[in-house]
């Protein structure tokens, strides 16, 4: 199978269990999975209303890009780039976006 595919696959798979596990929790949100092959954008979006406040957030994004997933923004409590490990997803091909590209060299994970 193409690794493009492979990794979309995963990807999908993961946010959906993410978007699943958020949607059961007792707040008065929604929460689904967003997922745009064409672009190689995929995200968790919550939105509704937390206490008397309207919610509208994004806890994870997720891109393909050039072969590799990039991390653009992690807000769960063990790390998605754990999630895509279990699943697979070598180190080496797993970018932690939301870091700066200076400090990727030190993260052990892919810097581009």
């Amino acid at each position: 199978m193409d690794t493009q595919l492979k990794y979309i696959g995963i990807i999908k798979s993961i946010l959906q269990k993410h978007a699943e596990y958020r949607a059961a929790l007792p707040d008065e949100y929604a929460s689904q999975a967003l997922f745009d092959d064409e672009r190689g954008q995929y995200l968790v979006l919550d939105i509704g209303w937390k206490d008397d406040k309207g919610l509208h957030t994004t806890p994870i994004h997720l891109s393909l890009v050039d072969g590799k997933i990039w991390i653009q923004y992690d807000d769960t409590e063990e790390g998605i780039a754990t999630d895509l490990m279990e699943a697979g997803v070598p180190k080496e091909d797993i970018v932690l976006g939301f870091r700066h590209p200076k400090v990727r060299q030190h993260t052990g994970f892919a810097v581009t």
